[in-house]
């Protein structure tokens, strides 16, 4: 028997013993799940085992080095592991930008004090990140950010604000680009600054919005004192930082939005037959039979190109400019699905509150309505066809 073999033999066991029974069948969603942190409330016990047993395992992140509460896999090993947890529908033991986007970075950019004090707590799921890059007055211009922060002896002074911070409200550490020099190329004055936000002067504002949920958040720094150690890269260098953690934040929203988000995912053609009747199983209108099959196809090809970048991921390959194509295509795709989903139901598709409606219904009006953030976030998809034209395809300016 060949070692992966054995592998698999052995994590199909622990598996089977150690995955609650309760947790099997309901798959895999990148938004759904045990965030974690030290504000998280606990709702299902078996979840938190589920944790704890991962966790002490190295299977919260399988192919980070153990010494830093890792699974030391290799990138087929992890392949291994996530097809025996598809296998038993088990979800994620932990999710969150800890383990998809500081946690990476981290790793490559991340000196030796600062993975031994942040990246266990993250395969715990002991600390919950946000992420403060965009600015009021900066947001597809990310290098033209104010947000200051001053030496002071040992510390830095941050004073500025952050807005469209995903869950801030819930966040117990920031990663967060901050203007420490203001002459010279707008780029070479930045810094990649790691934020605790119970910190002196940190505030968080919740934004509603046309969902009716408030998941962005504006994020308030008045004076707060930050140690200078906790600058990753050197003073002035985190322009190079930003860009690579950006990468893997748009190869996160492609999983996501992409047709990862298993759980969340309602079969078009099922559907469409419950609003609108079929004959012989299928749907009379060929039209949305049409439609219905492209976006499926579409869908599953996406999710075999996710797969490959997840193979190399797991082999060591860095996010590149690629991760803009991922991020166009999957935020459009899912906009497609929802605006699908609103037609199939008709009336039934447009309902906010009251009598009439499912529970079912209402939430995906909602999720409907917040998909038109989808082209906006984590780089708007204009900025994103840029990146292509010139890092990818050659274009001249």
């Amino acid at each position: 028997m060949s070692d992966l073999e054995t592998f698999r033999r052995d994590t199909r066991a622990w598996l089977e013993a150690n995955g609650p029974v309760s947790l099997r069948g309901i798959g895999n969603d990148p938004l759904h799940g045990v965030w974690g942190g030290r504000k998280w409330q606990w709702t299902n016990p078996a979840q938190k085992a589920w944790l704890e047993r991962a966790a002490e395992r190295g299977f919260t992140a399988p192919t980070w080095p153990r010494e830093y509460g890792g699974g030391g896999l290799s990138g087929e090993e992890a392949k291994v592991l996530a097809q025996e947890m598809a296998r038993l529908r088990l979800p994620q033991p932990l999710i969150g930008f800890g383990l998809t986007m500081i946690g990476p970075t981290l790793l490559r950019f991340g000196n030796e004090e600062q993975k031994r004090e942040h990246l266990t707590k993250i395969t715990r799921g002991e600390i919950r990140w946000c992420q403060g890059y965009s600015e009021p007055g900066a947001g597809s211009d990310l290098a033209s950010l104010q947000c200051r922060a001053v030496p002071d002896g040992d510390d830095f002074i941050v004073n500025g604000t952050k807005i469209w911070t995903s869950y801030a409200d819930h966040a117990d550490w920031i990663f967060c680009l901050v203007r420490t020099k203001t002459e010279g190329k707008k780029q070479d004055g930045i810094t990649f600054l790691l934020i605790d936000m119970d910190t002196p002067g940190v505030s968080v504002s919740p934004i509603r919005l046309i969902s009716g949920s408030s998941p962005f958040c504006e994020t308030h720094f008045v004076d707060v004192r930050v140690p200078q150690r906790n600058v990753v890269n050197g003073v002035n260098n985190g322009w190079t930082v930003a860009k690579a953690l950006l990468g893997h934040e748009r190869s996160m929203i492609a999983d996501a939005f992409g047709g990862g988000a298993g759980g969340k995912r309602q079969g078009l053609a099922a559907l469409a037959r419950g609003y609108l009747g079929s004959e012989g199983g299928a749907l009379l209108d060929p039209v949305l039979r049409d439609q219905i099959a492209q976006n499926e196809m579409d869908t599953r090809a996406f999710m075999l190109t996710v797969q490959r970048s997840r193979d190399a991921a797991k082999a060591g390959h860095q996010p590149g400019p690629e991760s803009s194509l991922f991020k166009v295509y999957a935020t459009e795709l899912n906009q497609r699905r929802y605006e699908l989903l609103v037609r199939l139901a008709g009336p039934q598709g447009l309902g906010w509150e009251g009598p009439g409606f499912e529970a079912e219904e209402l939430e995906r009006t909602r999720d409907w309505l917040r998909s038109r953030a989808n082209t906006i976030e984590g780089g708007t998809s204009e900025v994103q066809r840029n990146i292509i034209a010139k890092r990818v395809l050659g274009l001249p300016d």
